[in-house]
């Protein structure tokens, strides 16, 4: 028995050894797995630009190079994304006179539309002058392939490098709904009427991060945070807050993305919205061919209900619901975005109910049962993305090119959206 376990072991001390000598040792298999995570971070030194507007090169003291972008200018490089999904943008940099420089990440300069594309909101860079800082905004939608981007800058700057790592990878929507437009009566097909003690994740997802989200907005979205997003009393609340986790608001974003998507039929959901300048709140679809800034708004975009607090009268909750279609063939770029509104009576203390019914020829809005707005341009695929699954979006929003176009009310320390349900129906 001695001699057996002698021999077993002088065999696996040859074995380590040989392992050891063919660069096989257990010690590598963490570093194949970090190799792996890698594949989905990016970075990119700004000496290696391809391009630049008053940008020069300059060389520190342990001879490493920087870039020193001596006024307002830009540089361009080259960002090749392996998996699409949504990313953490990192920016090593540090501010080169005594003005505060604002920045910003400009994503596919060379697109076709000659649409400008910011990924990162506007970031200000507030250290000591010199004193390099890293600087991040979390959640900015990627997709897989070749990224030409700018690095913006206001004021002198020096940059060392730009980092994008993926935060969450891109997912299919799994479950795909068509509903029958046909028929004399609406019935409900899926639905959540918040009468749980949890948000429903079976049905809802959570959109994370603080890139601006298109809009410049400065909320931070988080994930399963009950300040800002959970259950009470039978509804959903979606509440903003100021001055929160070290941001300048934060808020919840909603969605049925990666769950379940929608074609044709009654979308409808009851809620309160809020009053005072500077929220911006929403219920809407966006079709499942998003991924990155890139596919909007060819793949079509619905809104249910936007309302903007400074449009409201705080003392009556007074006031206007917005109602769009976008496509590639209608938005705001080429000014010709389809939309209408109407007034509607306290929209913060009473619920109003805000439907679309989506058939193959039309797309009609409603408040309250009122029809208001249609849509029906489906003479080419520009025009109707429609024909195509969408998600449902429920977010409250602070500031913004339209929520913030009159500031946000400095009083104002939250803001509160609160949903009665979701309903999705059919014709029977």
């Amino acid at each position: 028995m001695a001699r057996t376990n002698l021999f077993t072991l002088a065999l696996l001390a040859a074995l380590i050894s040989l392992n050891a000598c063919n660069g096989k040792s257990s010690k590598e298999e963490p570093r194949q797995e970090k190799n792996e995570a890698n594949k989905t971070t990016v970075f990119i030194e700004a000496e290696s630009n391809h391009d630049a507007q008053g940008a020069i090169e300059a060389t520190r003291q342990d001879n490493s190079k920087i870039i020193h972008i001596k006024e307002e200018g830009w540089i361009a490089l080259d960002a090749n994304i392996a998996q699409a999904g949504r990313y953490k943008i990192e920016i090593r940099t540090a501010k080169a006179s005594d003005e505060e420089p604002i920045i910003w990440i400009e994503d596919y300069y060379d697109n076709k539309d000659d649409r400008t594309y910011n990924i990162s909101g506007n970031i200000k860079i507030a250290a000591k002058q010199d004193s390099l800082v890293t600087v991040n905004r979390v959640g900015a939608p990627m997709n897989k392939g070749l990224h030409k981007i700018k690095l913006h800058t206001n004021n002198a700057l020096k940059v060392d490098w730009v980092k994008f790592t993926m935060v969450k990878k891109y997912r299919e929507t799994p479950r795909k709904m068509v509903q029958n437009t046909n028929g004399d009566e609406w019935s409900v097909v899926w639905a959540d009427e918040f009468e749980g003690s949890k948000i429903d994740t079976t049905k809802w997802t959570f959109d994370e991060g603080n890139w601006g989200w298109g809009n410049y907005e400065p909320q931070y979205y988080t994930n399963h945070r009950e300040k800002n997003a959970r259950i009470e009393d039978g509804n959903l609340i979606i509440e903003a807050h100021k001055n929160d986790m070290g941001q300048e608001w934060t808020s919840a974003r909603l969605t049925t993305r990666e769950k379940v998507s929608f074609q044709y039929g009654k979308i409808e959901f009851r809620a309160k919205v809020p009053a005072h300048r500077g929220n911006w709140a929403a219920g809407w679809t966006l079709g499942d061919d998003y991924i990155d800034e890139l596919s909007w708004p060819y793949c079509g975009e619905i809104d249910i209900l936007e309302s903007v607090g400074y449009e409201m009268d705080n003392e009556t909750g007074d006031g206007i619901a917005h109602a769009s279609a976008h496509s590639g063939a209608y938005y705001f770029k080429l000014g010709n975005q389809p939309t209408a509104t109407t007034p509607v009576e306290n929209m913060n203390n009473k619920y109003h109910t805000y439907a679309v019914e989506w058939t193959p020829e039309y797309i009609k809005a409603f408040v309250d049962g009122n029809h208001y707005f249609t849509y029906d341009d489906n003479s080419t695929e520009l025009s109707w993305p429609f024909d195509k699954p969408h998600n449902i979006i429920l977010n409250l929003a602070m500031g913004g090119g339209w929520g913030g176009a009159q500031g946000i009310d400095e009083t104002v320390t939250s803001q509160k959206m609160i949903i009665d349900y979701v309903r999705v129906y059919e014709r029977k």
